[in-house]
């Protein structure tokens, strides 16, 4: 058990090791086509070293990539074929050092070298097949030119989940978006498959993970109900989780003995599975996406116009990382005066958030803000601004965000913003509005979510510590 062990350590420093040879080796290979132009020729003298380090790291990877293919499952016919292509990089790779050391070596660097870089290629490419599958490199592919490809690793609408067939439709995508990554035709970890269902039934190397009729006792169900942290847990914690609706299904479908054929309406099911099998029928929300950035690019800011707003203490800032849409922030600057207007305005093409909370905004200032028609964002909480100011605003179709809160507005003039069809959230508290301005503007807005403060939290006994003071005696 411990030789075991100290096997499978050793292993598992495969996929640490096996970068180094790739990069060392490309870096090699380069040198030594850059030191054939005389202004390189200098770097001549590096290469045989590069070559000797490539080499050795390379023989470590191919002993530690043994040690893992023995400790762990994957398709023995891709792990011959990387075993053999790392072997043969390590030897191509030593040839070519002892050419480089000896010139008068009797074999032709140039097909040597040729030879490696295609070795290291294929080799790469077997690797990433065994850790991610055959189809890991056209994968993107299939998602861009074909329409209905399990590529695509979202689940899927059901369209009527009672007339769904149960393992084809319900339980065979959670094993091919969670678990398949594991243990598929490629890659099999406890000697488990989970892509057919007859090899799933058999189970792996510790006996059946699944027991028909008996959820409970069958080891998938124990494995996903684990603590995350715990090394048996599956799938493991740095992979995508199942849902709380997803382990339900799966114990569902086992409890009704795992059956392969039925429909869902032809099985037991509670209030709870009712109602996660409906949930399968909408479709997924994508909480990633970001609608307060548009998706059309924009050319880069004028750099000098962003130079003069930061002399001025203004912060300005891209939205997100290699996008050129920009936010200027007055946080450090609460005034604002007519030069820091014209500078906004000259970068309306770019310009989306604007902060002016807590600064000397007036009515005035909202006809320069008014022409940022790009505007998404927009925070004029804590200023000076009044009804009148409002209507410059009229024009900014794209904002969804607006925040007027601790300011001196009216629900006259917020009615002037019902032309903004975007708006999603305004801040109002603070304001003067009362109870039937809100209710008002409810049935004004109905489709903006607006937060006019005034939280009442309610008072619960079980909030209160009692704490009592003992008297020793």
């Amino acid at each position: 058990m411990i030789l075991l062990s100290v096997i499978e350590f050793f292993g598992h420093l495969h996929p640490l090791l096996v970068h180094l040879p790739l990069g060392i080796l490309l870096i090699a290979l380069m040198l030594q086509w850059m030191s054939r132009k005389n202004k390189y020729v200098a770097l001549q003298p590096a290469v045989p070293l590069i070559l000797l380090i490539g080499s050795v790291t390379a023989f470590a990877s191919c002993i530690t990539g043994y040690l893992l293919s023995i400790s762990d499952d994957y398709d023995q016919s891709l792990v011959s074929w990387h075993m053999w292509m790392g072997i043969a990089v390590t030897l191509v790779s030593l040839i070519l050092y002892a050419k480089e050391k000896n010139p008068a070596f009797a074999v032709n660097k140039k097909i040597l070298s040729l030879g490696l870089l295609l070795l290291l290629m294929i080799t790469g490419h077997l690797g990433g097949s065994l850790t991610h599958g055959s189809d890991y490199l056209i994968k993107p592919l299939q998602q861009i030119f074909s329409t209905d490809s399990m590529a695509n690793t979202s689940i899927k609408p059901v369209a009527n989940a009672q007339e769904a067939i149960v393992y084809s439709d319900i339980i065979t995508p959670i094993f091919q978006t969670k678990c398949y990554s594991c243990h598929n035709a490629n890659k099999q970890k406890g000697s488990l498959r989970m892509d057919e269902i007859s090899l799933l039934m058999k189970g792996g190397k510790d006996g059946k993970v699944i027991t028909p009729g008996n959820a409970g006792e069958s080891e998938l169900i124990k494995r996903l109900l684990l603590p995350t942290d715990d090394e048996h847990h599956m799938p493991p914690k740095e992979k995508p989780q199942l849902t709380e609706n997803q382990v339900a299904l799966l114990h569902w479908w086992i409890t009704n003995n795992a059956d392969t054929q039925k429909k869902a309406k032809e099985l037991a099911q509670t209030d709870k599975i009712k109602s996660f099998l409906t949930a399968l029928q909408a479709a997924p929300v994508l909480r990633n996406e970001r609608t307060d950035i548009p998706v059309v690019a924009v050319a880069r800011a004028d750099e000098k116009l962003i130079d003069q707003l930061k002399g001025k203490s203004i912060i300005v800032l891209p939205v997100a990382q290699n996008i050129n849409y920009l936010q200027a922030n007055f946080v450090t600057d609460s005034l604002v005066d007519k030069s820091d207007l014209q500078l906004l305005v000259q970068l309306k093409p770019q310009l989306i958030w604007l902060k002016l909370a807590n600064t000397n905004t007036i009515d005035e200032t909202l006809t320069n803000i008014g022409q940022l028609t790009n505007l998404t964002r927009l925070d004029l909480s804590g200023t000076q601004i009044t009804d009148k100011g409002l209507t410059q605003l009229t024009n900014l179709a794209s904002l969804q965000y607006l925040n007027l809160a601790e300011t001196k507005i009216t629900i006259q003039g917020i009615q002037s913003l019902k032309k903004l069809g975007k708006l999603h959230t305004l801040y109002l508290f603070n304001t003067s509005l009362n109870s039937q301005d809100r209710l008002s503007l409810k049935k004004m807005f109905p489709a903006t979510i607006i937060d006019t403060g005034g939280y009442n939290i309610p008072y619960l006994k079980e909030d209160t510590m009692l704490v009592k003071e003992l008297i020793k005696k």
